[in-house]
C-alpha cells in the first residue's frame, strides 16, 4: 500500500486532539511537577530577589531646585492599587488555564501555562526593580513626597534635604520603569499569546472576532499603564519602558513551552506532543486506505475511517 498525504496540515493538527484527556493532573500531574522541580525552586528563588529588591534603598539621584519645576504634580492615590496587580495579571491568567485544563485535560498544557507565565511575571519583576533601584529617577509627585508642607529646603549645592515620609521618599526615587505596566504585559501579554494558541486566531479563517479577544488583555494593560501618567506616579517613558519589559519578557517565557500561536501545533504545548508521540499518537504522517469505496487513515494509535 502507497503512502499519500490525505489530510492538510490544519486536519493533522486536529487530528493531534484526539489524544487529549489522557494526561490527567492525577494520572501525570505528580510525574510533570517532579520533573520540573528545578524550575519551581528557581522560581522561588526569583521571589526572594525581588522581595530584597522591593526592601533596599534605591539610589538616591540628585534633585536641584531647577528640577522640581518639572515633579510638582499632585501626590494623588493609585487608580490601580498595588494589590490588584498580581490579581489580573497572575490570578485572573491561571483562572482561564484552569477552564481550559477542564475542557482538554491536558495537565502539560496546566502545569507549563502556569509555569511560564509565573516565570514571566517574576523575571519581568526582577529586571524591573532592579533597573528601578539603579536609576532612582524621581516620580513626578516627588516634590510633594520630599517637601509634604510645601517648605522647600535645599544644600549648598541646591540639592533637595527632604523632610516628608522616609517611606514617600524612597518610593519617589522609582519612578522608571513602571511596574504596574511591566507586570502588567507581562501577565496579561502572556494570556494573549496563550489565547491566540488555544482560539487558532492565525488559523487564516479571518475570524475577527478572535482577533479582538486576543487583544483586550493587552488593552486592559494599556489602560493599566495610562493611569500611571494620569495619576502623576510615572512618566511617560516609563510606561513605554514597563510594557517593552513586559512584553519581551512575556513572549519569551511563553516560546519555553508553546509553539508560535500561528503555528498549525499552536494550541498546545511542546511537552503535550512529545507525550503523544511516545504513546505512537503521532498522525504526522498518514496512509490512505481504500476499501470496499471507503477510505480510512492508518495511524500508530488506531484506524480513523471516513
Amino acid at each position: 500500500m502507497s503512502c499519500i498525504p490525505l489530510l492538510s496540515p490544519q486536519e493533522q493538527g486536529r487530528m493531534r486532539e484526539i489524544d487529549l484527556g489522557v494526561h490527567t493532573i492525577k494520572s501525570h500531574g505528580g510525574r510533570v511537577a517532579s520533573k520540573h522541580r528545578h524550575d519551581w525552586l528557581i522560581l522561588l528563588l526569583l521571589i526572594v530577589i525581588d522581595v530584597v529588591l522591593n526592601i533596599i534603598s534605591p539610589f538616591y539621584r540628585f534633585v536641584g531646585k531647577d528640577m522640581m519645576t518639572d515633579l510638582k504634580y499632585p501626590f494623588k492615590d493609585n487608580t490601580v492599587p498595588v494589590w490588584s496587580v498580581p490579581l489580573y495579571a497572575v490570578v485572573l491568567p491561571i483562572i482561564v488555564f484552569v477552564c481550559f485544563y477542564l475542557k482538554r485535560r491536558c495537565v502539560y498544557d496546566l502545569h507549563h501555562s502556569i509555569l511560564g507565565l509565573l516565570f514571566a511575571v517574576l523575571i519581568t519583576g526582577v529586571i524591573t526593580d532592579s533597573i528601578k533601584n539603579a536609576t532612582g529617577r524621581p516620580r513626578p509627585n516627588f516634590y510633594w513626597r520630599c517637601f509634604p508642607d510645601g517648605k522647600e529646603v535645599y544644600d549648598a549645592l541646591g540639592g533637595v534635604i527632604c523632610h516628608g515620609k522616609s517611606s514617600d521618599i524612597k518610593e519617589g526615587h522609582k519612578s522608571f520603569p513602571s511596574g504596574h505596566t511591566s507586570w502588567s504585559f507581562a501577565g496579561l501579554g502572556f494570556l494573549s499569546l496563550y489565547l491566540s494558541g488555544k482560539i487558532k486566531a492565525f488559523n487564516r479563517e479571518g475570524h475577527v472576532a478572535k482577533l479582538c479577544l486576543v487583544i483586550l488583555p493587552l488593552l486592559a494593560a494599556c489602560l493599566v499603564g495610562i493611569s500611571r501618567v494620569d495619576d502623576y506616579w510615572h512618566h511617560w517613558q516609563d510606561v513605554f519602558a514597563g510594557a517593552l519589559i513586559g512584553l519581551f519578557v512575556s513572549a519569551l517565557c511563553y516560546r519555553q513551552f508553546f509553539p508560535n500561536p500561528y503555528d498549525d501545533d499552536g494550541w498546545g504545548p511542546y511537552a503535550y506532543f512529545r507525550a503523544a508521540e511516545e504513546r505512537g499518537a503521532n498522525p504526522d504522517t498518514v496512509a490512505p486506505n481504500f476499501q470496499n469505496g471507503d477510505v480510512s487513515v492508518e495511524l500508530e494509535s488506531g484506524t480513523l475511517r471516513i
